[in-house]
């Protein structure tokens, strides 16, 4: 179905469909944690973005980019790229949550908008070498 839009408008639908699911992941796991286990929410972040790394990883090598690296090469670059997230969701959680003393749940939103910027460009010419966008 899909097939007969232009490639960015399905490139964008399907980076959108796996973001969501990713999200769901993650933030399922980050509220389970910080609600019904009383952990910290920085390192509940931390724990849902690597859930969320493993379901990004799957859907976006199927759905999204039309790989031109194989599953070897892409994993350890995705790899790279999720760490940098990783670092940079724990930074700005930090910053949020325990300096500025902001709630964690809208924190995770603006968070996870900033990161997935990162991420995309990321993966678009790093992790999976797009064909077009390599």
């Amino acid at each position: 179905m899909l097939k007969r839009f232009p490639r960015q408008s399905r490139q964008f639908v399907a980076y959108a469909f796996s973001g969501g699911v990713t999200a769901v992941a993650h933030y399922a796991l980050l509220i389970g944690l910080v609600e019904l286990g009383g952990v910290d929410p920085v390192p509940a972040s931390l724990a849902g973005f690597a859930l969320g790394a493993v379901v990004s990883y799957t859907l976006n090598r199927w759905l999204t980019f039309d790989a031109t690296r194989t599953h070897a090469q892409a994993s350890w670059r995705f790899g790279l790229i999720a760490f940098g997230g990783f670092l940079l969701t724990g930074v700005l959680m930090q910053l949020f949550v325990k300096v500025a003393g902001l709630p964690y749940l809208p924190m995770q939103l603006v968070t996870t908008l900033i990161v997935m910027v990162f991420t995309f460009a990321g993966h678009k010419f790093f992790s999976f070498a797009d064909r077009e966008g390599a």
